[in-house]
C-alpha cells in the first residue's frame, strides 16, 4: 500500500524550498526513469541545496510517514532511484560543489552531486586522478557512484569507489547528521559505518558530503586493441598477458554480439580485447611491448593508439550499451562476476543456453577482474523465454563461483534473486541493520531487499 505525501507534508516542503518543489505530474515524469527500462512515477520531486535542508526532509518524512527515494543523474541500470511506492523523489543534483582539492593530502571533499567527470577534470588541472571510471562517468554522480560502490574498466589496477571513500557526511531517516570515516589513509576506530554505507544504494541514509582519497596523475597512457577471430581465443589470451606479470589499467572484452552491434569494421573479429596501460612513459612502452610480445600469432590484429585514437577506441567500448537497443526492444541487463579462470566456460555455456532459447545475448566489460556484463536482448513476446533463460545463466555465475552483481548494485531489478546469493541467516542481518537505520522503511522502499 502506497504512503502518500499528506496535504500537510506539500506545505511544509513548498514553504521549506519554494520552487525547488515540483508537483506538477509533467514535471515529476522526468525523475520517473533510469536505465533500467522501468516507469515509476514519484508523486513530487525535491531539489535540496544544502544538508540542513536535506535533514528537515527527512525529519519531515519521518513524523509525516511518506516514503523518500534518493537520487542523482538516473544512470542507474537497476531502478534503484525509481519510487516504486510514489512519495517523495530527493535528487541531490543541486548539490554539485567541489568543496575542497588538497594535493599535500591527497584528499578530494565534494558534495553528492558532483559529476564523476566534472571532478576528473578538476583533478587533473592539479595533476591528480579520480580512477573509477562506469561507463556512465560523463553524467553520472558521485554520490550516485558511491551508492551503487561503482566500477569500471580500470577496476583492475585500481580497485572500485569503496576504495576511494575516505569519509561520509550522511543524514539518516529522522533528520540525524553523521559525520562519518576519516580524511587520513588509515583508520580503525570502531565499526566501518563508512564501508557498510558505500554501495548501500540509498537504503540506509543520504550522502550529503563524500571524502575520497585521490592519486597522481598518471603522466602516460596507451591503448592496445587485440582482435581475434573466436571469443574463446581472446578470453584465454588475456589470461596469458595477466598471469606473466603484466598488470594493465584496463583489459576488456567484448564478444561478437556485442562488435556486431557497434559496427566495428574488422568483420572477421569475433572476440576483442583492449588493454589500457599507464604511468611513466618508459613502463608504459614496456608493457605495450610484453603485451605486443606474449599476442604474437594469437591474433587477427593488433593496434596501439595514444591520444585521440585512443580515446575513439574507448568511445566504442562506453557507447555499447545504446547500440545494443537494435538488437532488441527489450532486455535483462545483469553485471556478473566470475572468477577469470571460469570466464571461458560461462560463455560456451551461455552460448549454448542462447542457442537453446533462440534469443540473443551479448557478453561483454571489465573481464580483468572477471566483471561481465550479460545482457539479454528481446521482443516483448518472448519475455517469458527471456526470463527462464536469465534465471539459467544466473544460477550458472553461482554454481562457478561468482557473483550476481559486480557494480550495479541490486535494485528493483535484482532483490527476487538475492536469495540464491545470500543465506538465510545473512538475509536476517540485513533485514535487522535496515530496521536499525530506518525503522519505519521510508528511506528507499522495496529496494535491495
Amino acid at each position: 500500500m502506497k504512503r502518500r505525501l499528506s496535504r500537510a507534508a506539500r506545505r511544509a516542503l513548498r514553504r521549506l524550498l519554494r520552487d525547488r518543489f515540483l508537483e506538477e505530474e509533467a514535471a515529476c515524469l522526468a525523475y520517473a526513469y533510469d536505465a533500467s527500462g522501468l516507469i515509476r512515477v514519484p508523486e513530487a520531486v525535491a531539489l535540496p541545496e544544502n544538508t540542513e535542508e536535506v535533514s528537515r526532509i527527512l525529519t519531515l518524512s519521518y513524523e509525516e510517514e511518506f516514503p523518500v527515494t534518493p537520487r542523482g543523474a538516473g544512470t542507474a541500470t537497476t531502478g534503484a532511484p525509481l519510487a516504486p511506492e510514489g512519495g517523495l523523489v530527493l535528487c541531490l543534483s543541486r548539490m554539485n560543489r567541489i568543496l575542497e582539492i588538497n594535493p599535500e593530502d591527497l584528499v578530494a571533499v565534494v558534495e553528492p552531486g558532483v559529476v564523476n567527470a566534472r571532478l576528473k577534470e578538476a583533478l587533473a588541472r592539479r595533476g591528480l586522478f579520480y580512477p573509477p571510471d562506469p561507463a556512465s562517468f560523463r553524467f553520472s554522480t558521485i554520490g550516485g557512484n558511491v551508492a551503487t560502490c561503482a566500477g569500471g574498466p580500470r577496476g583492475l589496477k585500481y580497485g572500485v569507489t569503496r576504495d576511494y571513500v575516505l569519509g561520509l557526511e550522511a543524514v539518516l531517516p529522522g533528520g540525524e547528521v553523521l559525520s562519518l570515516g576519516v580524511r587520513t589513509l588509515k583508520g580503525v576506530v570502531g565499526y566501518d559505518l563508512t564501508r557498510l554505507l558505500v554501495g548501500s544504494e540509498g537504503t540506509l541514509a543520504v550522502f550529503t558530503r563524500i571524502t575520497l582519497k585521490v592519486l597522481p596523475l598518471p603522466p602516460s597512457r596507451g591503448t592496445l586493441a587485440a582482435g581475434f577471430t573466436d571469443e574463446e581465443s581472446a578470453l584465454s589470451a588475456m589470461q596469458e598477458v595477466l598471469s606473466r606479470g603484466v598488470l594493465p589499467a584496463a583489459a576488456e572484452f567484448m564478444d561478437r554480439v556485442t562488435l556486431s552491434a557497434t559496427g566495428f569494421p574488422e568483420r572477421e573479429v569475433h572476440g576483442l580485447l583492449l588493454f589500457e596501460f599507464d604511468g611513466p612513459e618508459a613502463a608504459v612502452k614496456e608493457d605495450l611491448e610484453r603485451t605486443r610480445h606474449l599476442l604474437a600469432g594469437k591474433t587477427r590484429f593488433l593496434k596501439e593508439a595514444r591520444g585521440a585514437e585512443a580515446e575513439g577506441l574507448w568511445e566504442i567500448r562506453r557507447g555499447i550499451s545504446p547500440a545494443l537497443r537494435k538488437l532488441g526492444a527489450r532486455r535483462f541487463a545483469d553485471d556478473v562476476v566470475l572468477p577469470r579462470s571460469r570466464l571461458s566456460f560461462f560463455l560456451k555455456e551461455v552460448r549454448r543456453l542462447s542457442a537453446e532459447t533462440g534469443l540473443t545475448v551479448a557478453c561483454f566489460g571489465h573481464a580483468g577482474d572477471g566483471n561481465l556484463h550479460v545482457n539479454i536482448l528481446f521482443e516483448p513476446e518472448a519475455e517469458p523465454r527471456a526470463r527462464t533463460l536469465r534465471e539459467k545463466i544466473l544460477s550458472l555465475v553461482l554454481e562457478l563461483s561468482g557473483t550476481l552483481s559486480g557494480e550495479h548494485g541490486v535494485g528493483l531489478t535484482k532483490k527476487a534473486y538475492l536469495p540464491a546469493e545470500v543465506p538465510p541467516a545473512g538475509l536476517s542481518l540485513m533485514r535487522e541493520l535496515k530496521r536499525l537505520f530506518d525503522p519505519k522503511g521510508l528511506l528507499n522502499p522495496e529496494k535491495v531487499l
